[in-house]
């Protein structure tokens, strides 16, 4: 067990996530997402999994270690609502909330269509799946930079 380190941030994951570099993504997905196929042609090239574990609470675990990038205009991204793009399920709204919390502002997500999504997730770093059982609990985050506390700050 680390001290100040989430706990369902398994050794896998958290290798993954501090190995990503800047620009470099990851996707949190839903249980309905095909997380195997998607995964296996990504830059890790294996599924990360927090089976049991909803969506949002993924991104809280993920986001309170990996910083999002601010060079950026969309640091955050959604998968669509099928037919109707600017619906925003309440897993959405959930992870944003979760999403403004880690970056102490707002970072509104940006809609990729299902397809488009599923091709960006190809070229993610990695794929994290959750046990999320609501549809369209899938969201792509860029990572950012970790500056110093003397160093100038981003954006």
């Amino acid at each position: 067990m680390l001290k100040n380190i989430d706990p369902l941030l398994n050794p896998d994951i958290l290798h993954a996530l501090c190995a990503m570099g800047h620009g470099d993504e990851v996707v949190i997905c839903d249980a309905n997402f095909p997380a195997d196929s998607v995964a296996r042609q990504t830059v890790l090239g294996r599924v990360l999994r927090l089976d049991g574990v909803g969506a949002p609470r993924a991104v809280r675990a993920v986001l309170s270690v990996m910083p999002l990038d601010t060079f950026v205009d969309h640091p955050a991204e959604r998968m669509e609502v099928v037919g109707d793009a600017a619906a925003l399920p309440a897993v959405q709204h959930e992870a944003q909330r979760e999403i403004d919390a880690a970056e102490g502002r707002a970072v509104p997500f940006a809609s990729v269509e299902r397809f488009a999504f599923y091709e960006r997730a190809k070229k993610a770093y990695c794929v994290i799946a959750t046990g999320e059982t609501r549809g369209y609990g899938c969201f792509i985050f860029k990572k950012g930079v970790q500056l110093a506390p003397d160093a100038p700050q981003q954006n």
